[in-house]
C-alpha cells in the first residue's frame, strides 16, 4: 500500500469514508488489495467509535443519490 493512501484513509471522516464506499465506481483503487483491506478496517473502527445512532444519521444524510 502506498503511504499516501494510508495517510488519506487515516485522515478521512467516517462520513467521507461511507460516501466513498457507497458512491465510488466498481473497481475503485481505494477498495483494492491491501489498501482496500486497510480502508475497511479503519472504516469499521471509526464506525465503532461513533456508535450506531451516529452511523444511521450519517447514512441518512448522504442518502443514495450522492447529494
Amino acid at each position: 500500500m502506498i503511504e499516501n493512501q494510508k495517510m488519506l484513509i487515516d485522515e478521512m471522516s467516517y462520513e467521507s469514508m461511507l460516501s466513498l464506499w457507497r458512491f465510488a465506481p466498481s473497481g475503485h483503487p481505494m477498495f483494492q488489495g491491501e489498501t482496500g483491506e486497510y480502508f475497511a478496517k479503519v472504516m469499521a473502527e471509526k464506525r465503532d467509535q461513533i456508535g450506531n445512532n451516529a452511523h444511521v444519521a450519517i447514512s441518512k444524510s448522504i442518502g443514495w443519490g450522492g447529494e
